[in-house]
């Protein structure tokens, strides 16, 4: 029997989690959880969150608390939800997101062990309310394990990469009654992202929809009610019936959607990580951004980069067209899709 791990920091009854923001690391956080679960069986773990990402750790099966900071309610409601942090008092923090505004929190939790990311990895001196940091991080290294390295210092121990992403028996009945027009099996293509220098084109996207209907695949498109716009163009350009989910779900939804689909594609962006959460191949299309720091889970071999000098830039606004972007060709998605669905069992 192996023994028990010996934690690094103990006498732990509670712990916090602060990563507030991005549904893409949050998504890539979750497998921590089960870890720290197995470090501390018997310590509350919470997790400090803003309602973007609060329905991917609202039902987690290793979440006890979520303490919700409503950002667009303004500064009353950022005081108010820095003394739930404090009442709470956890003797451990983690400070995940490496920015002033999550340093406040961390150390608004008064914890006594306060632990995030090296000087040379966070910034806005966030460093500087933390009684214990990680080693330095290769800045160009895949984020989940970064994330992974918490539980590495702690002492926790080793566990396969799960999610935890737990959709209600209501949520996973609406997901059947919104698919039940949608013939099977089906691709989803997940098309928008925050930065607009992210996203594909609709119709390279709809190019792609149409070859694999005639592969006998449908095709279904999910995002966002900002992605609306987008989807009709789709449907526009598109031959083939293309069905269009765009602002129908929730993130726990969303997961349950890409659960039931075949595969799975488009940009940089939050869904594209649920959709690696929901073990399906995801074929990824970079640009602006670097695979390197944040390729879907169990999906790096069906990454697509678009050949631009200038890639990546990491800017939000692209004043030049997105060429990168550009050079990504339907045709190269769809090799790329029928490669990843033949590897894993389905004819091309």
């Amino acid at each position: 029997m192996t023994p028990p791990a010996s934690p690094r920091v103990a006498d732990v009854r509670k712990i916090l989690i602060v990563l507030l923001g991005a549904i893409g690391d949050v998504t890539r956080a979750l497998p921590l959880l089960p870890r720290l679960r197995a470090l501390y069986p018997k310590a509350r773990i919470a997790w400090a969150v803003e309602p973007a990402s609060h329905a991917l750790v609202e039902t987690h099966p290793d979440v006890d608390d979520v303490f919700l900071f409503e950002r667009p309610k303004g500064f009353g409601a950022f005081l108010s939800f820095l003394r739930t942090v404090r009442n709470f008092a956890p003797e451990l923090c983690l400070d995940l997101q490496r920015h002033a505004k999550s340093g406040l929190v961390t150390f608004a939790s008064g914890a006594k062990v306060r632990l995030g990311f090296h000087r040379v990895n966070s910034r806005e001196g966030n460093w500087l309310v933390l009684t214990h940091y990680l080693p330095p991080q290769r800045h160009l290294s895949s984020k989940l394990e970064q994330f992974q390295r918490f539980a590495d210092w702690l002492g926790a121990p080793e566990l396969p990469v799960t999610f935890g992403i737990s959709p209600t028996r209501a949520e996973e009945e609406r997901v059947e009654r919104l698919l039940q027009e949608v013939p099977r099996p089906f691709v989803a293509a997940f098309v928008g992202s925050s930065w607009p220098s992210r996203a594909w084109f609709p119709s390279q996207t709809a190019e792609v929809m149409d070859a694999l209907h005639r592969s006998g695949y449908a095709g279904v498109i999910v995002g966002g009610v900002a992605e609306q716009e987008f989807a009709r163009a789709v449907r526009q350009r598109a031959s083939a019936p293309v069905f269009d989910l765009t602002g129908a779900t929730n993130l726990r939804e969303l997961f349950a959607v890409f659960r039931r689909s075949a595969a799975a594609f488009g940009p940089d962006c939050g869904p594209m990580h649920i959709a690696a959460a929901a073990g399906i191949p995801v074929v990824s299309l970079w640009g602006a951004t670097s695979p390197l720091r944040s390729s879907p889970w169990g999906s790096e071999s069906w990454v697509i980069t678009g050949s631009a000098a200038c890639s990546p830039c990491y800017r939000k606004h692209c004043p030049i067209g997105r060429i990168c972007m550009q050079a990504i060709s339907g045709q190269d998605v769809l090799a790329r899709l029928e490669a990843a669905l033949v590897a894993r069992g389905h004819a091309a």
